[in-house]
């Protein structure tokens, strides 16, 4: 069975080396010292891999079960979501006001690593409770929030997060639920669902949807979209318990992997809602969850690499299989491990530097919300909202595509079940299709955020790159400086081959933005080893004592630059190509 431990080092490293977070001025920052993150994170360290990681695969081969009405989770599971209710785990950045601890947006984030890399199954139960909180506590009326969010907050009621129908997906202008405005306020919900992850359970005592509806008589399309909070359990005025709503499950998808968590079609019946934010304002509210919900599933991307990487490594020190090409460096054994083999080693570089990399991005894009958010700063919103896409598409590529090379370390072993490591690749593959797939995610950069506000945001982001490459004149900085550099004017050719020819045909630029959110992922990891790179050598300088750990982060970053930042030059080919070779064929010759 394959194990886990928390990198509770690395986590420090990005959260203090890198961001310096109590040193920030944004409230609630000043409280992120080393001493209390270190002791948050050993305590869910420990759950990670003492309490979650077992149920992991406990998780993939029970799945959850649907009998008589009731949805059943995998064994363990409860007990285990109790604890984490228990502990507080659930509310760490919530507001006070309804029972958080108002912790920062990073913070947390760094805190829901170790569960991810743990269990992503269950973690999704209190992932989407927290993206609901989060469009709630934005937009719904103080008398919902009141109603709601305490007990969200804790999660003894979860929540969800209901887009697609059987026949619209991306496309949800097509939606057909329906919302009929009743005399008391509250709207009729009548429709289906599909798709909805931890839609029904046994973890929690309500389920607390949030659903996209249409009002009926509103506009057409995507404007006439609104969204309501529809409860599995009627709430009475007292915050107790009522009648069952008109809300069940169809059934549960049977899926690739995240066995663990209960996927379900959801049906609505005339069920009770209540409108959130403004009518026919639906998708604003939505996409407070959904930027969330984003960022989350990038970290997952990199959370499931992480996992596998640790079990790669494990695997590739003690198999023994062959000698190195250089002389026996096992010589008392029959062969030398794994490791000793330049391909295995370039493989686990591979997932090393991709997954330190997305760490970093990930948690300064937290770093962004929480000074958009906390801090009103316009830039940082803006720069988040360019760069969410990013997190998003590239890093779920890249994830899985890791936790098939971890797989790949282990040869005949990893295409076995009972090693462990397809459920790493079976649980990362989600990742690249839910909240958005990744081709959608490429369109939103290059179709809307690269123009957005004139574009002044991607204008800030090579000004940034740029005064990155001119902060470091020491001569140990120049494989970043210059690999950073030529990344960002290949990013830059880019976007002005899209400028240059996606007036007169948007198929030009729609054809690469695939590979343009591929080339701005390799420049945004380049930033990020960029700045590790000088955050490590600056340690060593100022004495660290353990010189192992920051030198081994300079040598994993110029092994990023050297072997991974390349791939900026293909992808900037590719888009230079046009439209003209992806449109050519008909749709009868395909």
């Amino acid at each position: 069975m394959p194990s886990y431990t928390a990198p509770i080092k690395d986590i420090q490293f990005v959260l203090h080396d890198l961001l310096k977070v109590s040193e920030q001025d944004i409230a609630g920052y000043d409280e992120l010292d080393r001493d209390f993150t270190s002791a948050v994170l050993e305590e869910a360290g420990k759950i990670a891999s003492e309490v979650l990681a077992p149920l992991n695969a406990v998780g993939d081969t029970e799945g959850c079960t649907y009998e008589n009405g009731v949805i059943r989770t995998p064994t363990g599971f409860k007990a285990a979501f109790d604890q984490m209710k228990e502990g507080g785990w659930t509310a760490l950045d919530c507001d006070p006001e309804y029972g958080g601890q108002g912790l920062p947006y990073v913070f947390n984030t760094a805190v829901m690593e170790p569960f991810v890399s743990a269990n992503m199954a269950f973690n999704m139960y209190q992932g989407l409770t927290h993206g609901a909180y989060s469009a709630i506590h934005a937009h719904a009326s103080d008398e919902l929030k009141a109603k709601f969010l305490p007990k969200m907050v804790t999660c003894d009621w979860t929540g969800t997060m209901n887009l697609t129908e059987p026949h619209c997906g991306t496309d949800l202008g097509l939606m057909r639920t329906k919302a009929e405005p009743q005399d008391d306020g509250s709207y009729k919900i009548t429709g289906q669902k599909i798709f909805i992850s931890a839609g029904d359970h046994d973890l929690s005592e309500n389920v607390i949807h949030l659903v996209l509806a249409k009002i009926v008589g509103g506009p057409e399309g995507i404007k006439g979209v609104s969204l309501f909070i529809v409860p599995k359990i009627m709430v009475n005025d007292d915050g107790s318990l009522g009648d069952r709503n008109a809300v069940s499950v169809g059934k549960i998808e049977e899926k690739m992997g995240i066995h663990g968590n209960a996927t379900c079609v959801m049906n609505y019946d005339g069920a009770t809602g209540y409108l959130v934010g403004e009518a026919h304002k639906g998708m604003r509210a939505m996409f407070t969850m959904m930027n969330e919900a984003r960022l989350g599933v990038g970290l997952q991307g990199y959370a499931q690499s992480e996992a596998a990487y640790q079990n790669a490594v494990a695997y590739a020190k003690d198999r023994l299989q062959g000698r190195a090409v250089t002389g026996a460096e096992n010589p008392n054994g029959p062969a030398d491990p794994l490791i000793v083999h330049p391909d295995i080693r370039r493989n686990l570089m591979d997932q090393k530097s991709f997954t330190e990399g997305a760490r970093a991005l990930t948690y300064w894009g937290a770093n962004l919300i929480d000074r958009a958010h906390r801090s009103g700063d316009a830039a940082a919103d803006g720069l988040v909202s360019l760069l969410t896409p990013v997190i998003k598409g590239f890093q779920t590529d890249k994830g899985f595509e890791m936790a098939v090379q971890a797989q790949q370390v282990y040869g005949g072993h990893g295409y076995i079940e009972e090693w462990g490591m397809s459920q790493f690749a079976r649980d990362a593959r989600i990742a690249m299709i839910y909240e958005g797939a990744n081709g959608i995610q490429a369109l939103d950069l290059v179709g809307r955020k690269l123009a957005q506000d004139g574009g002044k945001h991607v204008m800030a982001f090579f000004e940034m790159v740029k005064a990155e490459c001119k902060a470091h004149t020491d001569e140990r900085m120049q494989p970043f400086v210059e690999g950073l550099k030529n990344a960002s004017k290949q990013m830059q050719a880019a976007g002005m081959y899209f400028m240059q020819n996606g007036m007169k045909n948007p198929n030009n630029a729609l054809s690469g933005s695939y590979d343009f959110m591929h080339l701005m992922g390799h420049v945004c990891l380049g930033l990020m080893w960029t700045r590790m790179a000088a955050a490590s050598y600056a340690a060593l300088d100022n004495g660290a004592s353990d010189t192992a750990f920051y030198e081994g982060k300079i040598a994993t970053g110029k092994y990023y630059m050297a072997r991974q930042l390349p791939a900026c030059a293909m992808h900037l080919a590719r888009i230079e190509t046009g439209a003209e070779t992806v449109m050519d064929l008909s749709a009868e010759q395909f």
